[in-house]
C-alpha cells in the first residue's frame, strides 16, 4: 500500500449541529486536493528521526505501553511534529501537518456528514468500541480504512493540525481552504484518543492543546 493517498478537491459539510458549540455552525467548505498519510507517524519512523538528528525524545519514550514499533508515536509536541516534517521534507516532497479542514475532509472521506470516519456507527474492530481508557494506542494497521484509505484516524490518538485553534472560528471561517485564525494560544488537533470517551471520536469533534505540551495521547499524521 502506498504511504500516501490522494484526497480529491471538493466541497464537504464541516462541523456538526449535535456536538459542542465549537463545532457549530455546520457549514460548507471547499478544500483543494492534497495527499494524506495512510497511517500516523509510527514510533519506528520517529526513532529514525531521533537517531539522525539528536532531537529530544518524546514524553515517556521508555514507557512499555508506548514502545511497540507499529504504534503511533505519542508524547510529541506540535513543535516536535514540525521538526519531524522539516526533517522528512527533503526526501518526501514538503510534508507538513494538515489543516483542520483538510483533516476533517480526509477523515469523512466524502461530502456528507457521517458521524465517524467509517460511517454513523463505530465498527466492531475498534478496541473497546471506542470507549477509553485503553492501556495505550493500538497498532496503526489495525482494522479497516475509511473511504479514502486512511487507517486509525479516530479513536486511537489526537493528531496535531497545522493551524491555531479558536472556539468561534466556524462563525467567520472562509468557505475556500480555511487555515484557521491568524494567531492563538492553542494549536488545533483532531481524532479521538485511546484515553478518551466515545464522543471525542466523532469526525467533527474538535480539540486543541498548547503547542509546547507533550501528551501521551497526542501524535500526528503527515500531509503534502
Amino acid at each position: 500500500m502506498s504511504e500516501f493517498v490522494t484526497v480529491q478537491p471538493g466541497w464537504f459539510l464541516m462541523g456538526s449541529d449535535e456536538g459542542q458549540q465549537t463545532e457549530r455552525p455546520l457549514h460548507r467548505v471547499w478544500v483543494n486536493g492534497f495527499e494524506m498519510a495512510v497511517y500516523p507517524v509510527t514510533r519506528k519512523q520517529y526513532a529514525v528521526f531521533l537517531e539522525d538528528t539528536g532531537h529530544e525524545q518524546p514524553r515517556e519514550w521508555d514507557n512499555p505501553a508506548f514502545q511497540r514499533t507499529d504504534q503511533p508515536v505519542v508524547g510529541v509536541s506540535w513543535h516536535d511534529a514540525q521538526a519531524y516534517c522539516a526533517w522528512r521534507s527533503p526526501r518526501d516532497g514538503a510534508v507538513r501537518l494538515p489543516t483542520e479542514a483538510e483533516w476533517e475532509r480526509a477523515a469523512r472521506g466524502g461530502p456528507d456528514g457521517q458521524r465517524y470516519p467509517w460511517g454513523d456507527e463505530i465498527p466492531d474492530w475498534v478496541p473497546n468500541a471506542g470507549h477509553g481508557p485503553l492501556e495505550g494506542p493500538w497498532p496503526v494497521t489495525l482494522g479497516q480504512p475509511n473511504r479514502v484509505g486512511l487507517y486509525g484516524i479516530a479513536a486511537n490518538i489526537h493528531e496535531w493540525c497545522a493551524n491555531w485553534h479558536a472556539r468561534d472560528f466556524y462563525g467567520t471561517s472562509p468557505e475556500i481552504n480555511p487555515v484557521g485564525p491568524e494567531e492563538g494560544r492553542r494549536r488545533a488537533s483532531r481524532g479521538g484518543a485511546w484515553r478518551h470517551a466515545l464522543t471525542i471520536n466523532r469526525t467533527a469533534a474538535r480539540s486543541s492543546l498548547d503547542p509546547s505540551f507533550r501528551y501521551t495521547d497526542y501524535g500526528f499524521r503527515l500531509a503534502r
